[in-house]
Order: C-alpha cells, then structure tokens, then sequence
C-alpha cells in the first residue's frame, strides 16, 4: 500500500514541473503590462525601469522561471504586483471560503444525485426513471449564473429567507456563514448532483444485472438488502472516483457562482487578478489549485485500493 502511494506521488512531482512551467509559461501571453498599470498616469520611466528590476522583469524569461520555481520550493509565491501582499497570504485568506463551499456543494450532490441515480437504476424504464433523467439533463443544461440569479430574486428578494450575497467567515459566525453560503452551494451541488446520478445510474444498472446479484435475490434476501448491501457497495467505486474529480474542480473555483454571490473564494481571486495583470497571483492560485487537483486525484486512488478488495490483493 505505501509502495503504492510512493509510485503515485512520484508521478505527481513530474506533472507538477509540467504545470508549472504552462502556468508561467501562459501567463506571459496577457495582454497588457502590469508595470505600466503600477507606475500610475504619469509613468515616469525612471520609476518604470525601478518596478521592473524590482520585480525582474527585465531578466531573461528562463531565468526568471528558474527564479520563481526556486521560491516556490521554499514556499513563497511571490509578492501581489497590486496590493504588495505575499500571495501566500492571499491564498490562505481565500483558500478556507472555497473549501467550504466545496464541501457544502458537493453535500448537496450527494444528497440529491446519489439516491435519484440508485432508484432511477432500481425502477428502470419507469416513470421515476424518466423523471429522474429528465431532472439530471436540466441540472445539466441550466447556467449556474441564470439559477444564481433566479434563487437570489425569489429566496433573498421576494421571500427573505437568506442574504443575497456576501460572505461571514465560518469560525467567526457559523449559522451566518451557512446561510450565505447555502444558495451558492445549492447552486454549484445541483449541476454536480446531475452528474453523479447519471454515474450512479450507469453504475447500478451494471452492477443489478450481475450474476451475484440474482443469486442474492435466489436466497431470499429483501431488496433492500440487495441495493444497498450488495449492489450499492460494488457500485461506488466510481462514485468516489468520479466525486474526487468533481471536488478537484470546485477548489479551482466557481468563477461566476462566486461573483454573482460575491463571494471571497479563489474563483474571484483569479478573476481579479487577471484582470490587473497581477502575475504573482495569476501563478500562484493556478499552482495551488493544480496541487488541490493532483492531491484529490491520489486521494481518489487511495479510496479505491480500500474499497476494492483486488485491488489491494494485487499490491
């Protein structure tokens, strides 16, 4: 097993190198010049030439990457060209509301997606089935910004139930924290939820028509006993790769859900920060969520050699 996670981390290192060099590599191609937006209206060139050795800028791009990677390995992402902050801070500011929503969403989709997709494969070609299908393409096909908007005029606008936006940190006030935070949640979980009721579905359904499963119907077991017991537990293998994936996703931020919300997560923070230019920001958020996504994947691999007898029989 930790053989296993060794090989998987090893991988891991080389992937990391390849993404660090795209994200430094691609944020060059932004249009603009950040050093021309810092110098303010006037641009006085002495003032210009000072930013840019500051910042090196004027270095070589190869030895500028070489630079930043070196900083990076001793755990500094560079200094915010706008605000003059450590990007680090920023990235530990942000990274707790995305978590947060993350989680909040992906309970919604396993709330709502995981038992519409089991019943949806026990009741086949059903009415149910239909209905369940025809929930998960609309979950599927309808913009997260047009359902944002329509839940904050009916919930917040016409019934008053929760704020329409903003943002109360958790340990600071958790019951408001939860509010702001249920809508964007619920938002984000719902286009989740339709796609891991089509995988759950896929999934059972592959799993009900084994040989094993109709020898436990032979024995009398009930049905319950059969789904949940039996064909649920072989079923969720994918289920728990698929949701390492989807919660991989969501910590690189819900860009619109956020900024319809305004909400103070990394999709906001990239967002911003592309738009002034901010290179050091841009880097650092991109590497943080590519690390989040590379730990969820081996989290997913880990889940699945435990969950899979064979698996860890062939380790």
């Amino acid at each position: 097993m930790y053989t296993y996670i060794a090989k998987r981390l090893l991988v891991a290192i080389p992937t990391l190198l390849i993404i660090s060099v795209f994200v430094f590599s691609l944020q060059k191609l932004l249009p603009g010049d950040p050093i021309l937006a810092m110098a303010g209206e006037e641009r006085d060139p002495q003032v210009i030439e000072y930013l840019r050795e500051k910042y090196r800028l004027n270095d070589p791009v190869p030895y500028q990457y070489v630079s930043w990677l070196g900083s990076v390995l001793q755990g500094d992402l560079g200094i915010s060209l706008r605000t003059n902050q450590p990007v680090l801070e920023l990235v530990a500011e942000k990274l707790p509301v995305t978590i947060q929503l993350a989680i909040m969403s992906m309970i919604f989709a396993f709330v709502i997606g995981v038992p519409m997709g089991i019943l949806a494969a026990v009741k086949k070609n059903t009415a149910f089935d239909y209905i369940a299908n025809l929930i998960a393409l609309s979950g599927l096909s309808i913009p997260n910004f047009w359902l944002g908007i329509m839940l904050i005029l009916l919930v917040s606008v016409k019934l008053g139930w929760l704020p329409a936006s903003g943002y109360e940190p958790f340990f600071n006030d958790p019951i408001r924290s939860i509010q702001t935070m249920l809508m964007p949640s619920f938002v984000l979980g719902n286009a989740l939820a339709a796609t891991l009721m089509r995988h759950t579905r896929s999934a059972m359904l592959s799993v009900l028509s084994a040989d094993y499963i109709r020898t436990a119907r032979a024995k009398g077991l009930s049905e319950r006993s059969v789904v949940l017991e039996h064909s649920f537990r072989n079923a969720v293998l994918p289920i728990v790769t698929l949701s390492a994936l989807l919660f991989g996703e969501l910590l690189a931020g819900a860009v619109l859900t956020e900024q319809i919300f305004t909400i103070p997560g990394f999709g906001k923070l990239i967002v911003d920060a592309v738009f002034n230019r901010d290179y050091a920001v841009v880097q650092g958020v991109v590497l943080c969520t590519a690390i989040g996504f590379i730990l969820m994947n081996l989290i997913a691999d880990i889940l699945y050699v435990l969950l899979n007898p064979r698996m860890r029989a062939s380790l």
